[in-house]
């Protein structure tokens, strides 16, 4: 239930755990470990082609396919545990399982070399499913600490912090990294790997700001059994009740289609600027970091756009130029266009995930169920992003060609703006009808 005055110390608590899992996102998902991994995996003998538990493939549509299936069994999950949550009021203790659960696996990506190969991929996938397993119920709190008409600006420095936090542990890593003569350090493969340790770290260390200010939540019932068959049904009567929420749907139906491609766009930039254009490591990590200062730009600026002109529309706007980064990636040549391309990447990818955040925020009915709601926003997604990353990862192995692979993306841009057309000219209806309606009572 949303508080009319927020309490600035639980809100800085809260924007916190971007500050903790969002360096995750940056050496993990973004640039370290794609980097370490494609320059491992591609040897004299096999060229790009790994063996993986008996299996050939292409090593990036290994680490596609092993994204793909962590999100699918989070998605499977979420609903369950999100439910039984509520039902419980324990919703802090699944985030901390699960942000133990990633942070130890990123610890365990210090000992992934390419003998051992099937190890590496087994802590990328846990790492994963930690990431987005507490990101359910870290969610599931913003409309409990911020009233609803700051949700969008909380909401966006929950990831202007998690930008900041994960640039400065970054800088860390690339001192390791590039620099390895100032430590003494030979091995070439050692501070990749601590930086995954460091990374595992400083997610499990700042979440305990989190945890220590967020409120513990309340027991709602006390049987300690059949808590699954509760969490069922409290599922059930979610889903009943978003049948009966028309705007919350059609969004979700435009958030489902537009999250396959800027999710994706985020999991395999980085393979995508190493394979196409053969950029090197210093200019991968250095772009990355550019994106993750830009887009606490993005961030801020989409919340005082949509103050100004309406979630929606500015959401429209976002999309479209999500269409258009994709075109001219199919095209891009070099690196001065990737950079131009990856600042604007920058500066949607941090307003369009905050802003559409807080926009499913804002249709939400009143209700204490709000861990079961945001399940439903977070199954959306990670269904979006399993079939995102199959499709990006199956077009490279279909047709050779990594950047065949963005046409799917293209795709799911333009059908998630229609939807979102589609919900405008809903809500307009819906209002204009409210309207006639009190006119007629009135006379």
């Amino acid at each position: 239930m949303s508080i009319s005055i927020p309490d600035k110390k639980v809100v800085n608590g809260w924007a916190m755990y971007d500050w903790a899992n969002s360096a995750y996102n940056l050496v993990i998902t973004s640039t370290v470990f794609p980097f370490y991994y494609t320059a491992i995996t591609h040897t004299a003998e096999n060229g790009d082609k790994v063996h993986f538990f008996g299996y050939t493939v292409i090593n990036t549509a290994l680490s596609n396919y092993a994204i793909a299936f962590a999100y699918l069994l989070i998605a499977l999950l979420s609903p369950f545990l999100s439910s039984i949550a509520d039902y419980r009021g324990n919703k802090k203790r699944f985030m901390q399982f699960f942000c133990y659960l990633g942070s130890a696996a990123c610890c365990g990506l210090y000992f992934f070399k390419l003998q051992t190969l099937e190890w590496g991929i087994i802590c990328f996938v846990l790492a994963a499913i930690g990431y987005c397993g507490s990101i359910v119920f870290y969610n599931a709190f913003l409309p409990e600490i911020a009233p609803e008409n700051l949700q969008d600006r909380v909401s966006a420095r929950g990831f202007a912090y998690g930008y900041v936090g994960s640039v400065l542990l970054q800088i860390i890593c690339l001192v390791f990294i590039l620099k390895p003569d100032w430590f003494g350090i030979t091995d070439a493969s050692f501070g990749p790997r601590l930086s995954f340790l460091l990374t595992g770290i400083w997610w499990f260390g700042f979440a305990q700001v989190t945890f220590r200010r967020l409120p513990a939540g309340t027991l709602r019932h006390k049987e300690k059994k059949h808590l699954f068959v509760h969490g069922f049904r409290e599922l059930q009567k979610v889903w009943r009740e978003l049948k009966a929420q028309p705007l919350l749907k059609r969004f979700l139906g435009a958030f489902f289609f537009y999250s396959m491609g800027v999710q994706t766009v985020m999991l395999v930039a980085a393979f995508f600027a190493e394979k196409a254009l053969n950029l090197s490591a210093g200019q991968l990590i250095g772009t990355i970091l550019v994106i993750q200062l830009v887009a606490i730009l993005g961030a801020w600026g989409m919340a005082r756009l949509s103050g100004r002109f309406g979630n929606i529309r500015v959401l429209q706007l976002v999309v479209i130029v999500w269409v258009g980064i994709c075109v001219a990636a199919y095209f891009v040549q070099n690196a001065t266009q990737f950079y131009f391309l990856a600042a604007l990447v920058g500066l949607v990818m941090g307003g369009i995930q905050s802003l559409s955040r807080s926009t499913y925020s804002r249709f939400l009915p009143e209700t204490k169920d709000t861990a079961s709601y945001f399940s439903f926003f977070d199954v959306t997604e990670k269904v979006a992003i399993v079939i995102g990353m199959f499709s990006f990862g199956f077009m490279e192995e279909w047709t050779g060609n990594i950047r065949n692979s963005v046409l799917p993306l293209i795709g799911f841009f333009a059908l998630g703006f229609v939807m979102l057309i589609f919900m405008q000219a809903a809500g307009t209806k819906r209002r204009t009808g409210v309207v006639a309606q009190r006119v007629q009572a009135n006379v």
